[in-house]
């Protein structure tokens, strides 16, 4: 049995908490509005996902100007993490030395450094030579120089070893038969030196087909970086047959225990519907396609991921790029809260990301807003190669991504008119440890339109003392139960009714279970 901590206790910490700032939503369980698995019961509700705005001032992190190692291009196949106050990012660089004859060399790590989250420096980092001087905001990279096409990063606080507290997955080359892509891992006390898993030195800026660390394969590990249930992950795209045949590029993962060995076997984590009709040999631009795997933000129960919707065509100029959304709840199998919908849309022809929009693993809550980063690329150039990229933001009130609402439809003038029924969702069973408190995200609450939330136990039979109507709109509204303090079983359901006259006034976007500590 688990004993919650006492109301009075209860009452004091919530309201402290919520007149902070605001906490960490990635330590806390999240229940979204348009998660499926942690909401798999409702009725009379309906779904709702939220378009991101792009705010004028983009691109934040434009490209460098003539003769600097990103002049050519910023390439947000990249990073961005929160530490001590300040956010820290990592991107690719392309210059714009058309004498350099060894194409990949021309392609390298950078970082970039904001206090805000929007107006970032490139800070002079003194390791790299470029042009004669080490003036620059290149990061050093062991057994270089190595060509990226991405580079995403993580800190991992439970390693051991402070030399490997950071780590990199990047996409490189290798030569095979032809030019082919494959995944190198790094590791670094700091983010800014790194060195590779495996003493392994560059040839021309990729590496040898003998060090390659999976399979000699194609594989692009360029969307994203993550840990799950003791195991890293690196997801990319690759295009060849698994044991069900798809058309194109789709979403794969390989893992690994530490860092360094990584499974020769893979899975698919993600297939759009269209990818099911096989359109033949020799179409491997055409038909609708996942790009580059999948961007993933770690909100600790379920993982929330930005993946690439490749609009394919018969030649490149007739290419475009926008990005989805999807989520996991097991970090293997990825699926989309809402059918083909598209998240974050390319720009229009003459805006800095026209044509085609990148997923970089930035997402970040920051005051009322939660930034999603994204770069940009213009596929149907892709032979020209112009100046490319930049990183950008895209914009929503804090944590919504998507909301639940009442239904309304057959309840207007002249349409067939549907029984008063309630509006309401149960959740999965939730494991808790004891002390957790509640909080709800939610807006359009007031006196004549209320949440009431009631804790049940895996089979759904209420639990005394447990039921709270919460009537204020917020981001982190607390819940304050009638009378708790009662021992509660070792996993918890919440039911969540939308109530009162303006009850359609409601958007429900998430439910969270902050730990006690």
């Amino acid at each position: 049995m688990k004993r919650f901590l006492s109301i009075s206790c209860l009452v004091a910490c919530a309201a402290a908490s919520h007149a902070a700032e605001f906490f960490d939503e990635t330590k806390a369980v999240s229940v979204f509005a348009f998660d499926t698995v942690s909401i798999p019961y409702s009725q009379n509700l309906r779904l709702e996902m939220r378009t991101p705005e792009k705010p004028a001032g983009n691109p934040v992190l434009p490209r460098g100007a003539a003769g600097t190692p990103d002049a050519q291009g910023v390439q947000f196949y990249g990073s961005i993490i929160k530490e001590n106050g300040k956010y820290r990012l990592w991107y690719v660089a392309f210059d714009d030395d058309k004498d350099n004859k060894v194409a990949s060399s021309r392609w390298r790590a950078a970082y970039a450094e904001s206090m805000d989250g929007v107006n970032w420096t490139k800070p002079n980092l003194g390791l790299v030579e470029y042009k004669g001087n080490k003036n620059n905001n290149l990061l050093a990279m062991g057994g270089g120089p190595w060509g990226f096409v991405n580079v995403k990063v993580l800190k991992d606080e439970a390693d051991p070893d402070p030399a490997r507290r950071y780590k990199m997955t990047t996409h490189v080359y290798f030569r095979g038969q032809r030019r082919l892509g494959t995944l190198l891992p790094f590791v670094s006390a700091d983010g800014l030196t790194w060195k590779p898993v495996l003493d392994v030195k560059s040839v021309k800026a990729e590496l040898k087909k003998e060090d390659v660390l999976l399979p000699a394969i194609h594989f692009e590990p360029s969307g994203g970086l993550y840990q799950w249930d003791g195991m890293f992950y690196a997801c990319g795209q690759n295009a060849l047959n698994a044991t069900r045949p798809y058309q194109g590029r789709v979403t794969r993962m390989y893992r690994s225990a530490d860092f360094v060995h990584w499974m020769p076997t893979q899975n698919v984590g993600f297939v759009r519907e269209p990818q099911h009709e096989v359109l033949g040999a020799g179409r491997s631009l055409e038909g609708e396609q996942t790009h580059e795997g999948i961007s993933v933000w770690n909100r600790r129960n379920v993982l929330l991921g930005v993946v690439g919707l490749w609009h394919g065509a018969k030649e490149w100029p007739d290419i475009t790029i926008d990005l989805g959304f999807v989520v996991s709840n097991d970090g293997l199998n990825f699926r989309e809260p809402a059918h083909e919908w598209t998240f974050i849309k390319r720009g229009e022809d003459g805006a800095w990301d026209q044509g085609g929009v990148l997923q970089g693993q930035g997402f970040e809550n920051i005051g009322e807003e939660t930034f999603v980063y994204y770069g940009a690329w213009d596929p149907r150039h892709w032979k020209e190669a112009p100046p490319r990229g930049g990183v950008g933001i895209a914009k929503l009130p804090r944590d919504r991504f998507g909301e639940l609402v009442v239904e309304t439809a057959g309840k207007g003038p002249g349409d067939y008119q549907l029984p008063e029924i309630t509006s309401e969702f149960v959740t999965a069973a939730i494991p808790v440890k004891g002390g957790e408190h509640f909080f709800v995200n939610a807006a359009g609450l007031g006196p004549e339109a209320a949440l009431k939330l009631e804790l049940l136990s895996a089979t759904e039979t209420a639990l005394a003392g447990y039921t709270s109507t919460v009537r204020q709109s917020g981001f982190q509204t607390p819940v304050v139960w009638d009378a708790g303090g009662a021992d509660l079983p070792e996993r918890i359901r919440v039911r969540v009714t939308f109530e009162g006259k303006r009850n359609t006034d409601i958007r429900f976007s998430a439910l969270y279970l902050k730990p006690a500590t």
